[in-house]
Order: structure tokens, then sequence, then C-alpha cells
């Protein structure tokens, strides 16, 4: 009897090994090969991997009405262009965030609660109080002359019937704003993930609002409220293209392009179009939290850490989204422009590791002309804890940013 008991035991115990082992052995070949293999044949799924256009916050956002987001003064809009290659209309959702400076002015008119304008204090460089992207008048313009460039603004202002509620008056009124010799402008490019109001890029439109810059916001196609149509590396790019467009069809200040993560590939690829195209380009561009190229952000994203070391990782998940043309090369890109280059990248980021900015840098130095613009590069040490998203909240970003945008201003590259 004791000798049948712990024969049953063993069969039981041994039936319970083959079927774990079996568990095992079949979602090893699920999550590491089949997976992989469907990957490597699904464009679909390539793009929602890299876009990530599934992922949404905060909750609840009302895109349409950015005072919910805590921007006052900022006008919703939407750019609609055709996609030739494609054979499609698309809409972009765009944010076109004042400058505090202009909204201090007109407080009033734009019906602003003067306490609620941030109070950002500029920096001082070499002595002197900086006007961030104010446009200072020439030293030889008179008092009438320096107020000339506000006359437009006050016109559309003072016009029977004007009101802020109306789509055409604030178009009017913003579009004036944009054209008025008065401000600076930055095109801010997102990365991947979220829309045009996510919390982390908010705080960065605040804080170039508050240097006194225009900050022109927008989705790509496929995030927030722009046209539900799947995203490639090419159409995003050429949506960048409709709304940089669209800001020098209106004004001849300074334009900059600021890109984060993905929308740092985004912005390299632009400007190598634009001098393609043998369009001018803006004045200068910063890289935030850049990566090289996309093979190499695969490889070191944690999303891939269970599976970057596979033999078959190359031929299933890297070369198949190559070949699909979602390439993101900056480190190509970057030696095809001329405009001068501010890298900004924090040690501690595990989005896109530092190595691959810095390596982004030294591309660079290799490869561009010794004419061109010049390259910089800006580390924020891990003890700041700014991470992927937080370099905004550098205590000395101001006078980097705005020593880089003064000291190229005037200059065409």
């Amino acid at each position: 009897m004791p000798f049948h008991y712990t024969r049953c035991s063993c069969s039981v115990w041994l039936k319970i090994g083959y079927w774990v082992c079996f568990a095992l052995v079949v979602s090893f070949l699920v999550a590491f090969v089949l997976l992989p293999i469907f990957f490597k044949f699904s464009f679909e799924l390539q793009k929602k991997i890299l876009f990530l256009t599934f992922i949404t916050y905060p909750p609840n956002l009302e895109l349409k009405r950015p005072e919910k987001s805590g921007l006052y003064a900022t006008r919703n809009f939407y750019i609609n262009y055709r996609d030739q290659e494609e054979e499609i209309d698309v809409d972009i959702g765009v944010w076109h965030v004042l400058p505090n400076d202009l909204v201090h002015r007109y407080a009033k008119e734009l019906h602003v609660d003067e306490g609620r304008i941030s109070n950002g204090t500029l920096p001082t460089i070499d002595g002197n109080v900086s006007n961030g992207g104010s446009i200072l008048p020439d030293a030889k313009s008179s008092a009438s002359e320096t107020e000339n460039k506000y006359r437009g603004i006050e016109r559309v202002f003072q016009r029977d019937g004007f009101t802020l509620t109306n789509d055409d008056h604030q178009r009017e009124l913003f579009e004036e704003c944009l054209r008025a010799t008065t401000n600076d402008v930055v095109l801010y490019l997102h990365g991947n993930t979220a829309s045009r109001g996510a919390t982390h890029r908010v705080e960065l439109y605040q804080r170039l609002r508050g240097l006194n810059y225009h900050v022109i916001t927008m989705d790509y196609r496929g995030y927030g409220d722009s046209a539900t149509v799947s995203p490639t590396e090419r159409g995003v790019v050429y949506d960048a293209l409709a709304v940089y467009q669209y800001i020098t069809s209106i004004t001849k200040n300074p334009v900059y392009l600021w890109g984060h993560s993905l929308g740092t590939g985004v912005s390299t690829h632009l400007l190598s179009l634009l001098t393609e195209m043998s369009l001018p380009g803006p004045r200068a561009v910063v890289l935030e939290s850049p990566f090289n190229n996309i093979k190499e952000e695969i490889c070191a994203h944690p999303f891939s850490t269970m599976y970057r070391h596979l033999p078959w990782f190359d031929f299933l998940v890297s070369k198949p989204m190559y070949d699909n043309k979602l390439r993101f090369e900056s480190d190509q890109h970057i030696g095809e422009f001329r405009q001068p280059v501010l890298i900004l990248h924090a040690e501690d980021d595990l989005v896109v590791p530092f190595k691959l900015g810095y390596k982004l840098y030294r591309r660079a130095l290799d490869t561009r002309g010794k004419s061109w613009g010049p390259i910089e590069f800006h580390r924020f040490e891990k003890t700041s804890h700014y991470g992927h998203k937080y370099i905004c909240r550098a205590p000395n970003l101001p006078e980097i940013v705005i020593r880089f945008f003064h000291a190229y201003r005037n200059e065409q590259y």
C-alpha cells in the first residue's frame, strides 16, 4: 500500500512537470518566436509599436479648449493640406500659444486675469537682463516707430463687433500677432504617445512663452484630434512641413525648431527635406533627448529588454522596420542641413539613453561642414532627475536656450 501511494505521487508530479515544461516552451515560442515573426510581416504592428498613438493621457483632455490645460491666450485651430503621395486630405490639430509680453500688454482685451500670467524671470546674460524672444527696436528707431509694430494688432481689437469667441476674429488676431515684428517663434515637434496636450509638453510651452516666444505646437496624423490616419515617417515629416509653411507664410520673424524624443527624428528629417527642396529653413534647431537612428533606439528602449539579445532580433524586428522606411536616421540627416544645432540630454534618461544623444553629437562633428552652423551639446547630470521628459524644469535652461537662439537669430545658413 505505501509503495502504491509513492508510485502514484511520482506519477502525478511527473505529469505536472510535463505540463509546466510544455507551457513554458509554448510561452517561449509564442513570445520570442511567433510574435517577432508576426511583427516582421505586419507593417501596422510596426507602426503601432513605434508611434504608440494608442497611449493617451491625461484623461478627459479637451484639445479644443487649451485653457483647460492651463494655457490662457492660446488658439486651437486646424491646418488642412493635401498629401499628394497618399492622395488624402490631412487635418492637423495646432495650438498657438502667445508670448507673455504680448499677453501682459493686451491682458484686458484677451480676457486674461493678470494675476494668472506666469511671471518667469528672464535670465541675466553678460550683465544684462535678456529680452528673450522679444524683438527689440533698432537703436535708431523713434518711440513712435517702436509703437507702430503693434498697430496691426490694435486695429484688430478695435474693429466693430470684435469678439474672441468668433473663430474668424480669433484667427485674424493670432495671425496678426504672429505677423507683427514683436516676437520670435518656436515650432515644437513632440515625441510618441499622447498629444500636444500632455502635461510635460504644456510645462515646456509655459516656459518658452515666459521667455517671450510664440509657441506653435501640433499633433501629427494619428495623434490627438488630428486626422485618423496611420502615421509613417514620411507622413509625420510632411505634417510638420505643412505647419512650418503655415508659419512662414504669415511671418518673417525668426523661427526655431524644437524636437523632443521621436520629434528630434522628425526635426532632422524635416530640415533635410527643406534643404532638398531649396526652401528657407528655420534659424536653428533644438534636439531634446535625441537618438541617432531608430534601429539603435529600438535596441536600447526598455520595451526591447527581453528581445534585444535574441539572435533573430535584427532579422525579425530591426530590419523589417528599416525596409518599411521607419528609420528616423538623424545621424544621416544631421549632415544634410546647415542650421545650428543644440542638443539637450539628461544622463538619467531611460527611454532614449544618454549615449545615443552623445553618439549623434559625435556624428555631427564628423559630418557637418566647417562653414555650417555650429553644434552644441548640453548634458544634465543624473542627480537632477530630469529623465526623459523634464529637462524643461532645469533652472539653467532659459539661459542656455536664449544664448543659443540669440547667437543665430540674424544668421542664415
